[in-house]
């Protein structure tokens, strides 16, 4: 089979898995996510004579450098309007979610938010796309083990931003948690008033 036809079956099988990855790191409307798309595949089949056997994991390292591209790109862009500043982008409305508005799991979203960038990758690359070790190491760009150790240290540190999080229920006004002591108070008195007789 040569390498043309190896990048077309390549394409076929791992176009919507590379599309997935893009999308949950580009948060943006689905055009810019089928550009950064493109410009993955695009730049494969440029460099499709030094694609590896597994390809998926050397995609997903090709979508990240795309991926840094395309944010890069939106900053400049964004500067840009700042400074024509009568651009209908930048005096848009601003719509300010309510309180019940949040996404589900969007705590995992925060605890991810708050690490360093290498750090969400690696758990990205392990938990969102499922790879092995050997797999986000090829996607990153280092060995098996050095891919190894960052997964370690990067779920410790999540470890410790999960353990900060503040996990109260924003609509508790506390009277749950007076009901649950009354009824605990109210058990522990019956129960020993029982033991009396």
């Amino acid at each position: 089979m040569s390498r043309d036809d190896l990048f077309a079956a390549a394409y076929r099988e791992h176009y919507w898995a590379v599309s997935r990855y893009v999308a949950r790191r580009l948060d943006g409307q689905a055009w810019e996510v089928d550009e950064v798309v493109a410009e993955v595949f695009s730049v494969a089949w440029r460099r499709r004579a030094e694609a590896p056997e597994a390809m998926l994991p050397w995609l997903y390292g090709v979508a990240r450098n795309c991926l840094a591209n395309a944010v890069r790109g939106r900053s400049r862009y964004r500067r840009l309007l700042q400074r024509l500043s009568h651009h209908e982008t930048t005096r848009g409305p601003r719509v300010v979610s309510g309180p019940d508005a949040e996404q589900p799991g969007a705590w995992v979203r925060e605890a991810l938010a708050a690490l360093p960038e290498a750090d969400q990758e690696v758990l990205r690359l392990t938990t969102w796309e499922e790879l092995t070790l050997e797999e986000a190491g090829l996607a990153l760009g280092c060995s098996t083990t050095a891919a190894g150790m960052r997964l370690h240290r990067a779920r410790q540190r999540l470890r410790t931003v999960i353990g900060t999080l503040d996990t109260t229920d924003p609509c508790d006004d506390g009277t749950a948690d007076e009901a649950a002591g009354a009824t605990a108070e109210e058990t522990a008195g019956a129960a020993g008033t029982r033991k009396r007789r």
